[in-house]
């Protein structure tokens, strides 16, 4: 693998040097043969310094990449040289991280020789979207003792890999969410006992529900004691995410969708925690993903694997297919008319709980006063949006559902604090 030339910028200034006696031979005829001896030189230089520049073969590169990278968050890139050369090599490499990404870094230098033999150069690649994504090859350039001309070569490296959410967040949302649940249950509350499980008798403390009171229990330990409960286990939740198109638009810098996603993973998650059965399913006109309800830690990679190829399509959702939660954005009064139809027929046996998005820049464009005929129009429009999903939100609730409206950055714990309100107060 000899490479190709690929001329300096120290190559270029020398041939720029040519160009004076050129011009002056426009005046003087004898010049163009300095300018022309300039360039065979420095053309003969070149074709020394890449002869003289080491060979590609002594050197080997390797990336270093974990096989599922998090979406939205840096990720490490690693490229392990290592050089069997016996004099010095210095020179550029540039790796060819997969389009759609953002990176920095991936052009590095190195310098190798006999008294160091390996180097591990490093960047950072931060994917702004989920799905299957692949690496190109890395292109080295190893430059000639004079700086002249350099010689490129490219390193066969293509590989291919996955983004799922990020997991990390996912861990972290959880561990905030049981700290906040621990504040909340050193308070005594009043609940409900209906519908929990028995987990332990305690000492009356002021404001305990009455009915919890076990009086067998008092009159054994000669005070009043309380019957604990604790939410039922095992119970199945069912997460549903729309694809259609409208889950297809951006809010944030993100698409509907990815916010979706990103909301049920956390749901996912503490639903886990708390000893429930969660499976989920995406769909839009078909099933683009389904995993049935399952428990256990381990469960919760397998349903990343079923959402992180979820894409929005250009076709409307069938509601048909919904069961329980909907993570979705009600503006369009028409196509939400069927979810409404849909809860109805939901409500009497399940609970029905839409999560809905709420698009921040539309609210004040529909509260805002115009300026212009424009402005008036903009206002128009988004002031019926904004009618159309206060009406449907209400029809929703009349049929029995539960609605949760929340803007991107909330969107996620509105989602989880609606769940960890329906069993805390065993709704289930």
């Amino acid at each position: 693998m000899s490479g190709r030339p690929v001329p300096t910028l120290r190559a270029a200034a020398l041939a720029a040097a040519a160009l004076v006696p050129a011009v002056l031979a426009l005046l003087a005829p004898s010049f163009a043969l300095v300018a022309a001896a300039i360039d065979a030189a420095a053309a003969a230089l070149c074709a020394l310094d890449y002869a003289l520049a080491p060979r590609a073969a002594a050197l080997s590169v390797r990336r270093k990449v974990e096989p599922i990278l998090s979406s939205g968050v840096p990720n490490p890139v690693a490229l392990a040289l290592e050089w069997r050369g016996e004099r010095a090599a210095r020179g550029e490499l540039r790796d060819s991280p997969p389009g759609g990404m953002d990176s920095s870094g991936h052009r590095l230098r190195f310098h190798l020789g006999p008294e160091r033999r390996a180097q591990t150069l490093w960047y950072r690649l931060t994917p702004r979207a989920r799905g299957d994504a692949a690496f190109g090859d890395v292109h080295v350039r190893l430059e000639g003792p004079l700086g002249l001309c350099a010689r490129q070569v490219t390193v066969a490296a293509a590989e291919a890999v996955k983004v799922y959410p990020d997991l990390t967040a996912l861990a972290r949302s959880a561990l905030e969410l049981a700290r906040a649940a621990d504040e909340v249950a050193a308070r005594p509350v009043r609940r409900r006992a209906e519908g929990r499980e028995f987990e332990s008798l305690r000492e009356y403390r002021a404001g305990d529900d009455a009915r919890t009171i076990d009086w067998k229990a008092s009159a054994r330990a000669a005070k009043t004691m309380v019957r604990v409960h604790q939410p039922e286990r095992d119970q199945p939740v069912m997460l549903v995410v729309d694809c259609g198109r409208h889950m297809a638009g951006l809010v944030e810098g993100r698409r509907k969708l990815d916010h979706a996603v990103d909301a049920a993973l956390r749901l996912a998650k503490v639903s886990l925690d708390q000893g429930d059965l969660v499976g989920v399913m995406a769909f839009a006109r078909e099933v683009q993903a389904h995993v049935p309800p399952r428990r256990g830690a381990g469960h919760l990679r397998e349903l990343t694997r079923a959402l992180y190829r979820a894409e929005a399509s250009l076709e409307e959702s069938d509601y048909g297919r919904a069961l329980v939660v909907v993570l979705s954005d009600l503006l369009d009064l028409e196509t939400s008319a069927v979810l409404v139809r849909r809860a109805l027929a939901l409500a009497p046996r399940h609970l029905p709980l839409v999560a809905s998005l709420h698009d921040q820049a539309l609210s004040r464009v529909a509260e805002q006063v115009p300026e212009s005929v424009q402005d008036a129009y903009a206002r128009q429009v988004a002031a019926r949006l904004e009618d159309e999903y206060r009406l449907t939100a209400a029809r929703l609730r009349d049929a029995g559902a539960l609605v949760v409206r929340a803007p991107a950055a909330s969107f996620s714990a509105e989602a989880v604090n609606a769940y960890l309100r329906i069993k805390r107060e065993g709704r289930l």
